[in-house]
């Protein structure tokens, strides 16, 4: 077994990139997006982990858990995540602390198989070689016209086989909508809708078949995420064919694990940028496998990638706008989809990517 590799430091920064468009969903606006990265330094490598979060969480990484992760051992990611999960015992284990646990432990990740120069998919052992995606945006600021021309280009350019529209801001007006996704993407292509929990139940069950009718197939937090009996009332009730979905908001296996127990979804959502990292991510697909759920990646397809082709029951990851737009910015080796898919390029060591920090300069925030 090899010696262990001591790592030298960490660093962290955080990056707030302007969204093309103003973007909204069923319960939120923003028209930015802000990127928190962590680099971590072993014999001459550099392991790479972020998180879609707040810029405040860098203090919290700089001053709780680089000391924790500076001498441990690169080869041992697993520990170091264990520790840091005992050090924040007291903040919270959720929230704003779970995401900057996520972009340390996938940086270790990434920084161990590239000391092993291997690729992440490798090192952690793979069940495909390509991952399936869909197409997410179709903002509730958008257009009839801006809707229907996202859909359709992931349809036609990137072979898309499912698309996806966030919905709920306004519900009288979202079977309009979704009927004029439908009519964009014809029957190429099955149809999702995302209301992240804008419905009460009984409004989402008075949609589900409306919806059905204009063939969605994927009813994603139709009710919060927090509502566990509200999701299962309807995943029952909702018509056939019609798959619910939740857990983006899951930040540690012990909510997954209770979803899953309440019957609460057909399909599992997780957050590698939110649930614990890579080490998060692993545990929450052995949950999966265990409950013959599928799992599902929501956003940040870049740094999904490995660690969904790691994962047993896995379905397809979420090729969310405005990720794979700061992705393809900031970073060399972000994936770009061939039929509908991508795949790990085995050429490059760790998870493949390269963040270009000169491009990233001018976006540049302070974590204090």
């Amino acid at each position: 077994m090899p010696a262990a590799v001591p790592i030298e430091s960490v660093s962290v920064g955080a990056f707030e990139i302007p969204t093309d468009r103003p973007e909204a969903d069923g319960t939120i606006s923003w028209t930015s997006t802000t990127l928190v990265l962590v680099e971590v330094f072993a014999r001459g490598k550099i392991g790479i982990g972020y998180t879609y979060a707040h810029a405040c969480i860098g203090r919290l990484i700089a001053d709780t858990l680089a000391p924790l992760v500076e001498g441990s051992d690169a080869l041992a990611p697993e520990h170091t995540w264990a520790a840091m999960q005992h050090a924040i015992r007291n903040l919270g284990r959720q929230g704003l602390v779970a995401t900057a646990i996520s972009a340390v432990d996938t940086a270790l990740h990434d920084l161990k198989a590239r000391l092993l120069d291997l690729p992440l998919c490798a090192l952690l052992g793979s069940f495909r070689q390509e991952v399936p995606i869909y197409g997410s945006g179709g903002f509730t600021s958008y257009s009839d016209e801006e809707l229907r021309r996202q859909l359709a280009g992931w349809v036609s350019e990137q072979r898309c086989a499912y698309v996806k529209m966030k919905v709920g801001s306004e519900p009288a007006r979202d079977p309009h909508r979704v009927e004029v996704a439908r009519l964009a993407i014809g029957e190429r292509a099955a149809l999702f809708v995302d209301a992240n929990g804008a419905y009460s139940a009984k409004q989402a069950l008075g949609l589900a078949q409306p919806f059905s009718d204009l063939g969605v197939s994927w009813f994603e937090e139709p009710v919060s995420s927090d509502d566990l009996p509200g999701l299962r009332l309807v995943r029952e009730r909702a018509p056939a064919g019609m798959d619910v979905a939740a857990g983006e908001y899951s930040y540690t296996t012990d909510q997954v694990r209770t979803m899953l127990q309440a019957g609460a979804v057909d399909v599992q959502q997780a957050d590698i940028t939110r649930c614990g990292g890579v080490t998060g991510f692993r545990q929450i697909a052995a949950l999966c496998d265990a409950f013959h759920i599928d799992l599902s990646g929501h956003c940040a397809p870049s740094l999904h990638l490995h660690a969904a082709c790691a994962a047993p029951r896995l379905r397809h990851l979420e090729w969310f706008h405005d990720h794979v737009r700061i992705e393809h910015m900031l970073f060399d080796g972000a994936p770009q989809p061939k039929d509908g898919k991508i795949r790990p390029d085995l050429s490059r060591p760790g998870h493949g990517l390269t963040f270009k920090h000169a491009d990233a300069a001018r976006y540049a925030v302070s974590t204090t």
